[in-house]
């Protein structure tokens, strides 16, 4: 049994093992590299007819040597995901589709799960699930009975947000909202240190709009910053969940629902994340001097008009090239076909079908050729 050790080095170093990895299982000795030059001390030597006819397999065979398959592992639920809320029946399915595939399209390995309250349909439902989300319905969580008075009439639902800190499955996620577009990976925002032992405990911001502005002292205090909620980094925590609920019961009415709660109950504990995660798109004509477009990761679709399902290019600020260039952006995505759920487990199925019968073509290809039976090495044990 070949035990790997020290006393490897005799075959890895003579003359005629040079660039060479034995393989027990197979009783053969084979190249590292690509070249069928090296095979001539180990097999018969081919022709090129041989060659012309197995050459693609050999490749695949030395890049399956390179990279061993590893064992199975047991299923098992990934300590970090992506995190969207949907509630009703409206359109806004559309925008977590278009999400899921723009997560697919820059390759994340951590899945989409959507936070969805009771009245989403049935047949909304399987469409999540067919683009590979993980669904979990979840209770509504409703303000104050003297809470009424916000900016838009909905914005009242949304404090059903706060259920999210309650998915200790998972050690960090990142919220998203539904009308959000990954156009390039940000998996560093996982990487964010955390606070356990500091007062930024559980949470992580995205700050929209850099301070510009000095703050007059003759007004006081300079107010604390303040974040767009449809973007952010933080660790599920049922302490958390608990004191957020019990504060929402004492907190006055403010116009912008959660985003404002979320603003208060973190104040001077979160920490910014660079506005490159979260394009507001109103920044575009109110701060362009801040944006960087084309090192743009993330892009909220949250200006009046902007969403790309609903997009006429009629109402203000609508009309620019670069909105234009945004929504079309969105769509490209939406409608690639290619990334698809179904579309996308089928291909890594394909490839790895690819893979195993390239690898049984090229063992036939030896036996055909005929192989050393045995190439000895000295064991380690």
């Amino acid at each position: 049994m070949h035990t790997g050790g020290r006393n490897d080095r005799h075959l890895l170093e003579s003359p005629v093992s040079e660039g060479l990895v034995y393989v027990p299982q197979l009783r053969v000795a084979l190249p590292l590299k690509p070249s069928t030059a090296s095979l001539v001390p180990f097999f018969q030597k081919p022709t090129d007819k041989w060659l012309l006819k197995h050459h693609q397999s050999y490749y695949h065979f030395n890049r399956f040597l390179q990279k061993p398959p590893q064992p199975a592992k047991a299923a098992s639920v990934p300590s970090r995901a992506f995190v969207t809320f949907l509630a009703g029946n409206g359109d806004y399915v559309k925008g977590v589709v278009g999400l899921a595939k723009g997560l697919r399209k820059v390759k994340s390995k951590y899945p989409l799960v959507v936070a969805i309250l009771p009245d989403v349909p049935g047949e909304h439902r399987q469409i999540l699930v067919s683009q590979g989300c993980t669904v979990k319905e979840i209770e509504p969580v409703y303000p104050p009975e003297n809470q009424t008075q916000f900016a838009m009439a909905y914005y009242v639902i949304n404090y059903s947000k706060l259920r999210i800190w309650e998915f200790v499955e998972y050690s960090k996620m990142i919220y998203l909202d539904g009308d959000i577009q990954y156009f390039y990976a940000v998996m560093d925002c996982f990487c964010e240190k955390t606070w356990s032992h500091s007062p930024q405990y559980k949470f992580g911001y995205c700050q929209q709009c850099p301070d510009k502005v000095k703050w007059p002292a003759e007004l006081g205090p300079k107010p604390a910053l303040y974040f767009n909620a449809g973007m952010f980094v933080y660790e599920p925590n049922l302490s958390t969940y608990h004191d957020l609920l019990k504060t929402l019961k004492t907190t006055p009415t403010t116009p912008f629902a959660e985003q404002d709660f979320l603003n208060m109950f973190f104040r001077n504990i979160y920490r910014p994340i660079p506005p490159i995660y979260n394009l507001v798109l109103a920044l575009l004509w109110r701060h362009p001097e801040n944006i960087d477009l084309e090192n743009v990761k993330v892009v909220h679709y949250c200006a009046a008009g902007s969403k790309p399902w609903r997009y006429t290019g009629e109402e203000v600020n609508m009309d620019r090239e670069d909105i234009k260039i945004l929504v079309k952006k969105w769509w490209d995505i939406y409608d690639d076909e290619s990334l698809d759920y179904k579309n996308t487990v089928a291909s890594r199925n394909a490839e790895a079908g690819a893979e195993q019968r390239n690898l049984q073509a090229f063992l036939e290809a030896l036996s055909e050729v005929g192989v050393v039976p045995c190439v000895t090495a000295p064991s380690a044990a």
